[in-house]
């Protein structure tokens, strides 16, 4: 099984800075692709950046600029979040994908991320 565990989040003013970290335990191989989705209240869940195992990445538009996500190994990927807004609040799941294929996808519980303006 695989188990994801976010930390990092919290409570910033518009315009700084957070990082976010994940850990995976488990079945993550070095091909597995990682990344990070948010969910805001009363919204569905979105992509903001994911890494492929050859550090393939792709961002939301929404995050590109500011965002930039990276992959300490196979099973550490954190998110460098600059240049915040109140539209970046939110809870922050970390995914693993095993395969980059979608067949084998796993969440993490998430981190709260709440950006006041």
């Amino acid at each position: 099984q695989v188990q994801l565990v976010e930390s990092g989040g919290g409570l910033v003013q518009a315009g700084g800075s957070l990082r976010l970290s994940c850990a995976a335990s488990g079945n993550i191989f070095s091909w597995s692709t990682l990344g990070w989705y948010r969910q805001a209240p009363g919204k569905q869940r979105e992509l903001v950046a994911t890494i492929t195992g050859t550090s393939i990445t792709n961002y939301a538009d929404s995050a590109k600029g500011r965002f930039t996500i990276s992959r300490d190994n196979a099973k550490m990927v954190s998110l460098q979040m600059n240049s915040l807004k109140p539209e970046d609040t939110g809870v922050y799941h970390c995914y693993a994908d095993l395969h980059g294929n979608r067949r084998n996808t796993y969440w993490g519980q998430g981190t709260q991320v709440t950006v006041s303006s």
